[in-house]
């Protein structure tokens, strides 16, 4: 009888942006989205149950350098033939929900990855990912469970991120004090982890503590591509601080890097 050896192993990191906190505060986090496929090695004995799991692991590989490389059809395609071959693959719905999201479809999403929660109700991984999509559309208390969850998962190889996710979610939920002790469980896992940064920064401006407030918007900008929102949040931090040049350069950057963007004042929040 035929013997062969597969192993499957597929590793990818995405960041997309979220949904954003109190309309009276400021940046609009983004929310890690993760996907690790890490296969166990099979042994196939001409099973034919066997050879579908294996060909489903082949067509979400294929479906995961698609997404990476934007070949968004290309994607969707395999992600749909690896849940035809094995309809329980929590990773071709995660991959597939990953894929709508950056097609537009971002209501189309959520119950892709709540299906892969079913499917794998304790992998870390794919609750984080849920877990990001149900804060990211307006469910912040609730997506909190979601990542207590991803963190209990022994095997999960980033609980980074979704400390950092879980603390911009209980941030947006008013959990100031659960928001503080996740961010900073994040950090001194991932220093530079920008989830955890951006909405450090945000905490630490609520809470009126402006020095620190510019440390981490420093370090966020420092490690993550600058955005509108997190440029206006460091210009209102400079203007809290009393430092109106610094607060000016910020809204000159908003110009340069995002010339589509209407100016607006140093400091002023009416855009977030």
């Amino acid at each position: 009888m035929q013997l062969r050896k597969v192993v499957g192993a597929l590793v990818l990191v995405a960041l997309v942006a979220g949904v954003g906190c109190s309309r009276l505060t400021f940046v609009k986090p983004k929310f890690k989205r993760d996907f690790h496929q890490t296969g166990p090695e099979y042994t196939v004995r001409d099973d034919p149950r066997d050879v579908q799991r294996i060909a489903a692991i082949d067509q979400v590989a294929l479906a995961e350098q698609g997404l990476r490389t934007g070949q968004l059809a290309d994607a969707e395609s395999h992600a749909h033939a690896a849940i035809k071959a094995d309809p329980a693959s929590a990773d071709a719905y995660t991959l597939l929900a990953m894929i709508q999201e950056q097609q537009g479809n971002v209501a189309g999403a959520g119950p892709l990855y709540a299906k892969a929660v079913t499917l794998a109700p304790s992998r870390g991984v794919v609750l984080n990912n849920y877990g990001a999509w149900l804060c990211g559309n307006g469910q912040a208390a609730a997506s909190l469970a979601l990542f207590d969850r991803a963190l209990a998962d022994a095997s999960y190889p980033t609980p980074a991120s979704a400390l950092a996710n879980a603390g911009s979610c209980a941030l947006q939920a008013g959990q100031g004090e659960r928001a503080s002790s996740n961010l900073a469980k994040a950090l001194e896992l991932d220093p530079g982890n920008p989830v955890a940064l951006e909405a450090m920064a945000e905490s630490q401006f609520q809470a009126g503590h402006y020095l620190e407030a510019r440390a981490f918007s420093e370090r966020s900008l420092a490690v993550a591509p600058a955005s509108v929102k997190m440029l206006q949040l460091a210009s209102q931090i400079e203007q809290k601080l009393g430092d109106t040049v610094a607060a000016a350069r910020y809204v000159q950057r908003i110009s340069t890097e995002f010339p589509q963007q209407r100016t607006v004042p140093p400091g002023d929040a009416k855009q977030r």
